[in-house]
């Protein structure tokens, strides 16, 4: 009777530890199914989730900046346009060569030649262009006598900026980015006013 006692309590205690290994793998293949499922769905939802980088030119000082008066209006200015590609995505952001007019009044004033590069992943690349622009052809009907004389010259930066982005080598997706930024010259102090992209 002892002994059968003996071999009930030492059976129990082996179905219980049993038990306990069962829940154990129970619980590490929940968590292990888990964090996969966590894993996929970060990888669909934020390093599969291709973004448009952004294509915009910055503030900068102007190097010359000469104006004529409201009676015969005109400017001529040079600067460092500092040019910056900001790419968000989880993969490098290979672009084509491209141009960024700049306009004033719907009419070019000046050009600077983009060359073909890449923005690495989560980075800003950054070009310094070396802009020289002028009011040689405005019509006579343009408003930058107007503009002189109220002390401001508004002008336009716009370019198209067109390539692929690689997400780990072989996911792959076209991407183009517009610039479109307005700047406020002040033509006395011979600075930038305000500076906004969209």
């Amino acid at each position: 009777m002892v002994f059968f006692r003996k071999d009930q309590e030492s059976q129990q205690l082996t179905d219980e530890e049993r038990r306990k290994k069962r829940m154990k793998w129970t619980i590490g293949i929940t968590a292990f199914v888990i964090f996969q499922v966590v894993q996929a769905l970060f990888f669909i939802l934020v390093i599969m989730k291709f973004k448009s980088p952004k294509f915009r030119v910055g503030e900068f000082d102007f190097q010359s900046l000469n104006t004529g008066t409201q009676a015969s209006p005109s400017f001529d200015m040079t600067f460092v346009a500092p040019i910056r590609i900001k790419n968000t995505n989880w993969g490098p952001f290979k672009y084509d060569a491209t141009t960024v007019n700049f306009v004033y009044g719907g009419v070019q004033v000046g050009q600077v030649a983009i060359p073909k590069s890449k923005a690495n992943f989560k980075s800003t690349k950054k070009i310094d262009a070396n802009v020289t622009l002028n009011s040689t052809n405005l019509p006579s009907s343009s408003t930058l006598g107007s503009e002189l004389s109220s002390g401001i010259i508004t002008l336009n930066s716009q370019g198209e900026l067109k390539g692929k982005v690689t997400v780990m080598f072989m996911f792959k997706k076209n991407k183009a980015s517009q610039m479109n930024c307005t700047m406020a010259i002040n033509v006395s102090t011979k600075a930038l006013k305000t500076l906004t992209c969209s």
